[in-house]
């Protein structure tokens, strides 16, 4: 049977069905804007592996179809998932579930940068890796119970050269099974790459707090820092789908020479 739809111009268009995760969304029952419903129904399918990291989406005509919308309001979901850097259109070729590189790492979750403003990926140094049990403070950022099994993961950033972040990563074990420091130091892109393609786990947002305070003594020791010596401290909760904790990170920035900028608006274009 064919599924009916509505074209950006009002025309009925016919056609298969796309895909069985996806059908036709009654305006009258979706409970919220149509193209919120549209957005759920794109994300509950990436978040399922319908459609893994950089696979690519039915074509635009086709969702439409598939959902029973127009190509305005299938765009406009669309336009929110790749703003929130679930999928990424790419000119010429089509919309995709979006995957970890370097460039996505720099953008949307390295904010550490020159003085004068140059901004580099960091070169990594794995400086500990060990299991322990969670204490209070990441097992309530990661939503378990204190004393349950962790991945503690100590990483020291280098930017031109220079020592520069204290990286402390706490992971929940059940969900790394099988990460060890081998296959850590071995990996060849970034860390939330690790994640995505080794253990099916994408960050997609970051919930971060910063305040001043002193370099810890392992942390002056791991930067070549004096101890006590004022820097900056980072807390982040890394997230994915369905605002679930995976990642607890707490970063130690020397701020000599360097400072933490984030981009909280896209610019005008």
């Amino acid at each position: 049977m064919s599924i009916l739809a509505i074209d950006r111009i009002g025309a009925i268009v016919r056609g298969p069905p796309v895909n069985p995760a996806f059908t036709a969304i009654a305006p009258d029952t979706a409970g919220m804007p149509l193209y919120r419903a549209v957005k759920r129904a794109l994300l509950g399918a990436v978040e399922a592996g319908t459609f893994a990291p950089g696979a690519a989406l039915p074509s635009e005509t086709d969702l439409a179809r598939a959902f029973g919308v127009s190509i305005g309001t299938l765009r406009k979901a669309v336009d929110e998932l790749g703003a929130e850097h679930i999928i990424v259109r790419r000119q010429g070729r089509g919309t995709f579930v979006a995957t970890h590189n370097e460039g996505r790492f720099l953008f949307q979750f390295f904010h550490v940068e020159r003085n004068d403003g140059l901004r580099e990926h960091p070169q990594v140094d794995l400086v500990s890796f060990e299991r322990s049990r969670a204490d209070d403070v990441s097992a309530a950022a990661l939503q378990i119970r204190p004393g349950e099994p962790v991945i503690e993961i100590g990483n020291r950033l280098r930017l031109q050269g220079r020592a520069v972040v204290h990286d402390r990563i706490i992971l929940r074990a059940a969900l790394f099974k099988g990460l060890t420091e081998k296959r850590l130091g071995a990996r060849s892109g970034t860390i939330y790459q690790l994640y995505q393609s080794a253990f099916g786990i994408s960050v997609v947002r970051a919930i971060e707090r910063a305040r001043a305070g002193a370099a810890p003594a392992d942390t002056a020791r791991v930067l070549g820092l004096a101890p006590g010596v004022a820097v900056m401290h980072v807390h982040r909760t890394a997230l994915t789908f369905g605002d679930r904790p995976v990642e607890y990170r707490h970063s130690i920035i020397d701020t000599s020479q360097h400072e933490y900028v984030n981009l909280l608006a896209r610019p005008a274009r």
